[in-house]
C-alpha cells in the first residue's frame, strides 16, 4: 500500500496559515460577550447578554428591491438559544459563559465556561452524572406534612450540599397542617434538624387560588431575607409545594402547579426541565431561583461511603473512634462508636441507619 506523504509547506505558507487563524481568533474575541445560562434543553441551551460585544455587528444595507432579511439586534438583557462549541464540559443552568452570536440566525454559540463557585449535580437515569445548576449559593430542601417527609431523601440533600459547598436550607411547607392531628412526626424531625445546626424557615403556600394574596402567607418574608441576593435551588419530593414557593416569591414567573394525587398522595412531576428565574430580571447580579425538576430520588453512586460519612455532620467526628478502621457502622460491628453513641443518646439512631443505607448504596455500581 502506498504511503500518503504529508506535504511539506513554505514558510510563507505557514505565515499565511497562522495570520489567518490568529484573524480568525481574533474575530471571535471582538464578538466575544458574557452570559449566563437560564435553561438548558438538551443540544441548546438559553443565555442572556449581560455584557456587549467589543464590536457591535452592524445589519447590511438592503437595496430597494431585495426582501428584508432576518436579522436580530444584540441588546443587553435579550435572551437567546445557543448551540455549545465541541469540547467544552456539560453546561448547566446559572453558568457563566463567554460567547457569540450571530444576528442573520438569531443563534449563538458558547466558546467558554468561567470557573464555577458551585457545582450541583446528580446521576442521570442512564447513570450519567448530570450537573443540575452552577454557582448556587443556597439549596432549599423543601418538605411538607404532606406528602409525608422523608428523611433519607432530605439526608441525601445534606450530603450534596456538603460536597457541592451549597448553604442547606431547610424550609417546611404547608407548616399550617401542623396545627392539625397525625403531624407531630414532622414537627419533631424539624426539632432535630434545627439541634443540628440546620436553619429552617416555615411557610405556609398550597396551590393558593388568589396569587396577589400571597404575600401575606406564613414565613415568606423570612425566606425572602434568606435567599435575598443569592442564587437558589430549590429541591425535593413532587408535591410538597415548590412550584407554589417559587409562585409565591416571582408570582410573574407562572410555574404550573398541579394538585396532589387523591389516591397516591404523592405529588405530580410538573417542571420538566432545570430553569433561572431571576429575582431581577434586567440584574441577575441579584440573584434568583433555579427550578428544577421534581425527583423522588436522588442517586449518590458517584460518592465513596467516606464520602457519604463526612455529609453526616454529627457522625463524621465519631467514625474515627471506632474499634476497627473498616468498620462498616452497621448495627452488629464490633466496637462502633456511631452506635455506642446511639446507645448514650448523644446521635439518633435513624441518622446512622440512614447512614448505612447511603453508603452502601454509594458502594454498589449502577450496572
Amino acid at each position: 500500500m502506498a504511503l500518503i506523504r504529508q506535504r511539506k509547506l513554505t514558510k510563507q505558507q505557514i505565515r499565511r496559515i497562522d495570520k489567518q487563524q490568529q484573524s480568525n481568533q481574533d474575530s471571535i474575541d471582538e464578538g466575544l460577550m458574557d452570559g449566563i445560562v437560564m435553561a438548558h434543553y438538551g443540544k441548546q441551551l438559553e443565555v442572556q447578554m449581560t455584557s456587549l460585544p467589543a464590536v457591535i455587528p452592524v445589519q447590511p444595507e438592503i437595496a430597494p428591491d431585495d426582501p428584508e432579511p432576518f436579522w436580530q439586534a444584540l441588546e443587553l438583557g435579550d435572551i437567546w438559544r445557543c448551540h455549545v462549541r465541541t469540547n467544552l464540559p456539560m453546561l448547566a443552568t446559572g453558568d457563566h459563559v463567554r460567547w457569540t452570536a450571530d444576528p442573520n440566525t438569531g443563534f449563538g454559540r458558547i466558546e467558554s465556561v468561567q470557573p464555577r463557585t458551585s457545582l450541583v449535580s446528580r446521576p442521570d437515569r442512564y447513570h450519567k452524572l448530570k450537573p443540575v445548576a452552577a454557582n448556587v449559593d443556597i439549596l432549599a430542601i423543601v418538605f411538607a406534612p404532606l406528602p409525608a417527609a422523608a428523611p433519607t431523601l432530605i439526608d441525601r440533600y445534606l450530603v450534596v450540599c456538603h460536597h457541592a459547598g451549597v448553604q442547606p436550607l431547610l424550609v417546611l411547607n404547608k407548616a399550617d397542617l401542623l396545627a392539625q392531628e397525625g403531624y407531630a412526626d414532622t414537627e419533631e424531625l424539624l426539632r432535630q434538624y434545627a439541634a443540628l445546626g440546620y436553619d429552617s424557615v416555615l411557610t405556609s403556600v398550597d396551590c393558593p387560588e388568589n396569587i396577589a394574596d400571597i404575600a401575606t402567607q406564613q414565613g415568606l418574608g423570612e425566606l425572602k431575607r434568606y435567599i435575598d441576593k443569592k442564587l437558589v435551588i430549590f429541591a425535593g419530593q413532587s408535591g410538597v409545594g415548590k412550584s407554589s414557593l417559587i409562585n409565591a416569591l416571582l408570582p410573574e414567573s407562572a410555574q404550573s402547579v398541579n394538585i396532589i394525587s387523591e389516591n397516591s398522595q404523592l405529588g405530580q412531576h410538573t417542571t420538566t426541565t432545570s430553569r433561572l428565574l431571576p429575582f431581577n430580571p434586567e440584574d441577575l447580579t441579584q440573584g434568583g431561583i433555579v427550578d428544577t425538576p421534581g425527583i423522588r430520588e436522588y442517586g449518590i453512586w458517584h460518592l465513596t461511603p467516606d464520602d457519604i460519612i463526612s455529609g453526616f455532620i454529627e457522625l463524621a467526628p465519631l467514625s474515627g473512634d471506632c474499634k476497627f478502621r473498616d468498620c462498616k457502622h452497621t448495627h452488629n460491628s464490633k466496637g462502633c462508636a456511631l452506635w455506642q453513641a446511639v446507645a448514650d443518646g448523644d446521635v439518633l439512631q435513624r441518622r446512622v441507619e440512614n447512614l448505612i443505607t447511603l453508603q452502601a448504596e454509594a458502594d454498589t455500581k449502577p450496572y
